[in-house]
């Protein structure tokens, strides 16, 4: 899915009402209802409901399922990148999306800017795309979300994503600035810099190797484990402040806590992975690395600290069984009975129904800030968004 925001300033505060809604009941429907859909917008006579979802329709945020039992849409991932979008506008965290500047295997990576100028990076996740095919086969998990199971998973990613960055970042890690999130989007600090797979060759090979060993330990004493660090996601600096300072390290839903039962495997592939980088690309061979039980000595709780932070134990274990199909690079189907965890008891219902009431109240806080910012039902011109398109030279 690609993200095209041109349709974005000729959107109505009433087109929004109306896509906001359709996400509301997509919580419950396969296939939202058009009475349904009509009803939670609250627009004012009911009128206009018509042209609002022909609009969308038009724009690809919604779509018609053909052979449907009623009449109904589906919110499409360009309508949840619409409604996410909205959200950091209405925040003023983006005026301005520029060009796309990566693509991985479950997000994209865009260059946006704020009212002032200043340029940030948004991280949209698309959990589904490649390595969570499987996941499609063992939804049982997520209950009555089919409908809607990977904008769910990717919701879950940036929710945990942007709580490890947080917690890393507050406590002097090397990672991009958090700013916003909004569903399955991220809004974080731009690194002037280039991945270091890019890297063919190093003045100092060996001290940048013992940064990165370094990160990685003081990372697990920490109580984390990144669990995918590799060339791919270390951005080096291209001007370092020091020699200890040479990189940031970003993508982080993937982490796991030292106390998990495969950590000690995980902490190993994530040195492997460095000292192989370096044999290979930079010619660089060191005998001097960390051992998970010899060097990692629990200093600190950022495990804890962020699973208590707003991500509750079943969002938890929801998102372990998608996000080990990642770490494990596998495109084998889950196998539920070899896995204990598969078998929970149903326990923390009071925790994710706590959060989907954080989801609501936010919908509901949209829908109220429509009918303060709105002029009359369907003015496109005065409602519409600031978020324009622009080339980055």
């Amino acid at each position: 899915m690609k993200l095209n925001t041109s349709a974005m300033r000729y959107l109505s505060n009433d087109d929004f009402r109306v896509l906001t809604a359709t996400e509301m009941g997509s919580k419950n429907h396969e296939i939202v209802p058009t009475v349904l859909i009509a009803q939670i917008a609250g627009l004012r006579g009911g009128a206009g409901v018509g042209n609002c979802i022909s609009e969308l329709a038009k724009a690809n945020l919604i779509a018609r399922v053909k052979n449907a039992k009623y009449d109904g849409y589906r919110l499409t991932y360009g309508g949840y990148d619409y409604l996410a979008i909205k959200a950091f506008s209405n925040r003023r965290t983006v005026y301005s999306v520029g060009n796309q500047i990566g693509v991985g295997k479950e997000s994209d990576i865009f260059v946006v800017a704020n009212e002032k100028g200043r340029k940030c990076v948004l991280k949209i996740h698309r959990l589904g795309r490649i390595s969570f095919r499987s996941v499609k086969n063992n939804r049982d998990y997520l209950r009555n979300r089919q409908s809607a199971s990977w904008m769910y998973l990717s919701r879950l990613a940036a929710q945990k994503e942007f709580s490890f960055m947080k917690a890393l970042y507050e406590n002097g890690f090397a990672v991009p600035e958090p700013i916003d999130y909004s569903r399955h989007c991220i809004v974080m600090s731009l690194i002037p810099g280039f991945p270091m797979r890019q890297l063919s060759s190093h003045e100092d090979p060996s001290t940048l190797y013992s940064s990165l060993m370094s990160f990685i330990v003081r990372l697990a004493n920490h109580g984390l484990i990144h669990c995918d660090f590799n060339e791919f996601n270390i951005m080096i600096l291209d001007e370092p402040k020091s020699e200890d300072e040479q990189f940031v390290v970003i993508d982080f839903p993937q982490c796991v806590s030292i106390d998990h039962v495969d950590a000690e495997r995980y902490f190993r592939r994530d040195v492997d992975c460095i000292r192989l980088f370096f044999e290979k690309k930079l010619g660089y061979f060191s005998e001097d690395y960390p051992v998970f039980k010899r060097d990692v000595k629990r200093v600190a709780s950022l495990d804890i600290d962020v699973q208590a932070s707003g991500f509750s134990k079943k969002m938890v274990k929801e998102f372990e069984k998608a996000i080990s199909e990642s770490r494990e690079k596998v495109e084998d189907e889950f196998d539920h009975e070899s896995v204990e965890e598969d078998n929970y008891e149903d326990d923390d219902d009071d925790d994710d129904e706590d959060e989907d009431d954080k989801v609501e109240e936010e919908q509901e806080d949209e829908l109220r800030s429509d009918d303060n910012s709105a002029g009359e039902p369907g003015d496109a011109e005065e409602s519409s968004l600031p978020v324009v398109m622009y080339a980055d030279k």
